[in-house]
């Protein structure tokens, strides 16, 4: 038996003017259906709860302003896993909804908390409906579209395969809608090959993905060792066709995992807002010892970041990882070099560690 998460983005979930395609979701809840029948575990991760609020309020546009994101969410979230919940339920299938944020997967015990829940949900056999929780995360902290969460869901619950539906066949040579002699990508072994394609952001009226968000979900994915295919949402077959193992859409293999999925998202899809550079010593120590990050070793702070932000961590011109921040950039500046005694006594509530080792990941 194997277990499947199955994303759906904000354009295969409505059409552009905010409606509901209803016989897509009929028909993707229905082959989740038959899939856990079969003794398969299902896990769906939907967007479009902003798209049915802007639907049910007669917005024209999507909002600009958090704000209005987050009250939109609020006001589509529950009506649009309703329509996920019927349609399962129909079918013999119980649902759960589950609302996730950043902090949910950064903060370990919220991290193992989900994972538990959402292992006990399929062991109750239960289907859980996972959308990001719009309602509370803030701009910065989304996940673009739900395509790194899934990501991130596929490797909190070890699936064996990751599929994100798109309103095109997969991958291509280039944006087929502009360009007619563009190709569709079958398989990608080397991700960096794919600088010599032409991977946009674009996205639809009511999306906040695009093709590149779904690249680099499906390199954080199979870095965890979850095969990912990107395919079709939108055509009747191809989503049957990938969970049965043929070749449809872009096949991303799996390939050894490395890190948690917490680092993966850190290095994979977590901007970086700085650079703290670091003498050789601490960049020996961060490569070789797995250490967490001391003031006393970084000797220059560049940018302007707040604590809790991602940085890059550099020695000299090479950049040696990535990593979140205990401090400001201004508090980074007046304690580096410092001993942990002299910082303590500086800023007395600051933790020792500049970058925690939990908390850092190679480049």
């Amino acid at each position: 038996m194997a277990r499947f998460v199955i994303k759906l983005g904000s354009s295969i979930v409505a059409e552009d003017s905010g409606e509901l395609r209803a016989d897509v979701l009929e028909r993707i809840c229905a082959e989740a259906a038959d899939r856990h029948a079969a003794g398969h575990d299902v896990v769906l991760v939907t967007s479009g709860a902003i798209a049915r609020g802007m639907r049910v309020m007669g917005l024209p546009l999507r909002p600009r302003g958090i704000d209005e994101l987050q009250a939109a969410s609020a006001v589509g979230q529950g009506k649009l896993y309703r329509v996920y919940d019927e349609l399962l339920r129909a079918r013999g299938v119980t649902s759960a909804q589950v609302l996730l944020t950043f902090f949910d997967m950064s903060a370990r015990t919220h991290y193992l908390n989900a994972r538990q829940t959402l292992g006990r949900l399929l062991d109750w056999r239960v289907v859980p409906v996972i959308n990001e929780n719009d309602t509370t995360a803030t701009d910065e902290i989304s996940f673009g579209d739900n395509d790194f969460l899934a990501a991130q869901v596929a490797i909190l619950i070890g699936a064996a395969r990751l599929v994100l539906l798109t309103d095109t066949d997969g991958l291509h040579t280039a944006n087929p809608r502009s360009d007619p002699a563009a190709e569709l990508v079958r398989e990608v072994t080397d991700f960096e090959a794919l600088g010599e394609l032409s991977i946009g952001h674009e996205t639809s009226p009511l999306g906040s993905g695009g093709m590149r968000s779904k690249v680099v979900a499906a390199e954080m994915a199979t870095a965890g060792g979850v095969e990912t295919v990107i395919c079709s949402g939108l055509r009747a077959g191809a989503l049957g066709a990938v969970l049965d193992g043929e070749r449809e859409g872009t096949r991303f293999a799996a390939r050894e995992a490395r890190y948690s999925s917490f680092k993966l998202w850190l290095k994979y899809a977590k901007p970086s807002h700085g650079t703290v550079v670091v003498d050789a010593g601490a960049a020996r120590a961060l490569r070789e010892g797995g250490t967490s990050l001391l003031p006393v070793g970084v000797t220059d702070v560049r940018g302007s970041f707040d604590a809790g932000d991602a940085v890059q961590v550099a020695h000299g011109a090479v950049v040696i990882g990535k990593g979140i921040c205990s401090y400001t950039a201004e508090e980074m500046r007046r304690v580096q070099g410092m001993k942990s005694a002299a910082v303590r006594e500086l800023l007395p509530r600051a933790t020792e560690e500049a970058i925690h080792r939990d908390y850092f990941v190679l480049a």
